[in-house]
């Protein structure tokens, strides 16, 4: 870069006139030599210089597991942050001490006591008393949200390095409404749809919008053929940190010490013809089954993030760079779409087409809302979940009884972990695909009616001088001139 910029100075003392012609003052405020923020097309700028990046050198997350039958139905929540915490330390060799602050994305558990527990994760992760812990909670998008309110924390200079981490078990903190329902909420339909099971969103988001139940079911059996392909040839293992746990026998109460790798949930063997013998479970004569939903799981997830220059000078490799991040309001009746406003929005404020997007991570709470999203966009379903997704894998997700609020009786609420594991699963692929691979969206439909999205870059598609993708055309304008 330094010399790059010596070139400059060069160039610009030939260039600038002389100063038997200008005044001293017209000279001071002529061309001056500065580092390029943009690259051959003005279609795709940096918002900030090179070693200002926000980047991520980890990303690890548990396995996800069957509540309450599953692999971590015995373990603490604190127990399942604390391994993936001390993952992207120990794998960086990162000392904790510098870390500015640990984010949280979780949903399901008292604010105060999951607050606490993540405190004591911590603690369990090696972490001293110094570094502070916050929890948020944007419901589906959670993780996704910790990410991004760490990446915007070290851009705004409030410190340097943070985690964007998440925890949700659906064994222990299964959904609950406490207290009554404010009856006010029978005057307004909005507020009433906020309180609609998500299981009849995903119908009326197929019945809306013509997706069939085939469609659905078809989508439902390529998520687990794809997980099942991506965990026989080894491809989680990147992103899945083992947690050493123990199993309780619900008969006899003896405990087994167990060691926790691989989801759970993934059947390999489902077909079509076996899904379409379930019943609808929201709707009679509906077309979202417990085969083409999101499966309700434990589990937890962290991705380590710090300015370019930091982990430039530390010499730690840059797995990916966050770019972008959108948040965005929907029908609450049709929560499931907002994938399909989100995305536009993220890869928009980047700079760029969903064509440019080589890879996309889209949350299966519903196959109905999957497919409508795909199908809205237009995306090639060949760069799509393309390692399975939640259908197969997991969405933790919580199940509560309302039994006074407008016939409301199932609400389903998304929560972190399907955040964590879609950023730790994007940008591995994304680092194995190597050059043929350059940007990545994670994107999420949120309950009572919203969408998230982020852009990723992987991180060596890009130098100090050039940042910009390849322009396909020989047009001296660039598209957003066009």
């Amino acid at each position: 870069m330094e010399k790059a910029i010596n070139r400059q100075q060069v160039l610009l003392q030939h260039l600038n006139p002389s100063a038997s012609s200008f005044s001293s003052h017209q000279n001071n405020s002529a061309l001056s030599a500065s580092a390029c923020l943009a690259g051959d097309s003005a279609a795709y700028q940096r918002t900030n210089v090179f070693g200002d990046d926000v980047v991520i050198v980890a990303a690890y997350r548990t396995a996800l597991c069957k509540s309450k039958r599953g692999g971590f139905k015995d373990t603490y929540p604190d127990d399942l942050l604390a391994p993936v915490l001390r993952a992207v330390i120990e794998k960086t060799n990162l000392n904790p001490s510098e870390v500015g602050d640990i984010v949280v994305g979780t949903v399901l558990a008292p604010g105060s006591q999951r607050a606490s527990e993540c405190r004591m994760a911590a603690f369990y992760a090696g972490f001293p008393e110094t570094v502070p812990v916050r929890t948020v909670n944007r419901q589906c998008s959670s993780g996704l949200q910790a990410v991004a309110d760490v990446a915007a924390a070290i851009k705004a200079g409030f410190y340097e390095i943070g985690i964007g981490a998440g925890l949700e078990s659906m064994t222990t903190n299964p959904m609950a409404w406490e207290g009554s329902v404010n009856p006010r909420v029978k005057q307004m339909e909005q507020a009433q749809n906020c309180l609609l099971p998500m299981g009849i969103t995903s119908e009326n988001v197929a019945h809306r919008f013509g997706v069939t139940r085939q469609e659905q079911d078809q989508a439902a059996v390529e998520s687990h053929r794809k997980a099942a392909a991506a965990t026989a040839s080894g491809k989680f293992k990147d992103e899945i940190v083992p947690v050493a746990t123990k199993i309780v026998d619900p008969k006899t109460g003896d405990e087994k010490p167990v060691t926790i790798s691989v989801d759970d949930g993934i059947r390999a063997n489902t077909s079509v013809s076996d899904l379409g013998k379930l019943k609808p479970v929201f709707k009679k004569n509906g077309t979202t089954t417990a085969g083409n939903s999101s499966q309700v799981s434990d589990g937890a997830g962290a991705v380590l993030l710090m300015k370019r220059s930091v982990a430039m000078r530390k010499g730690l490799p840059i797995l990916g760079v966050f770019r972008t991040f959108a948040a965005v309001g929907v029908d609450p009746a049709i929560m499931g779409v907002g994938p399909a406003v989100a995305i536009p929005a993220a890869v928009k404020s980047a700079g760029l087409e969903l064509d440019d997007v080589d890879l996309f991570e889209i949350n299966e709470a519903f196959a109905s809302q999957f497919v409508y999203c795909q199908k809205k966009l237009e995306l090639d379903p060949q760069k799509i979940n393309v390692n399975g997704g939640a259908m197969a894998i997991g969405h933790p997700l919580g199940v509560t009884e309302l039994k006074d609020v407008v016939n409301v009786t199932l609400v389903y609420i998304c929560a972190f972990v399907e955040g964590a594991r879609c950023v730790a699963t994007l940008l591995h692929e994304m680092k194995r695909r190597g050059k043929d691979c350059r940007f990545g969206v994670v994107s999420m439909c949120i309950g009572t009616g919203m969408g998230a999205a982020a852009v990723f870059e992987r991180g060596d598609c890009v130098d100090e001088l050039c940042n910009a993708r390849k322009v396909e055309t020989n047009s001296l304008l660039s598209k957003d001139a066009r």
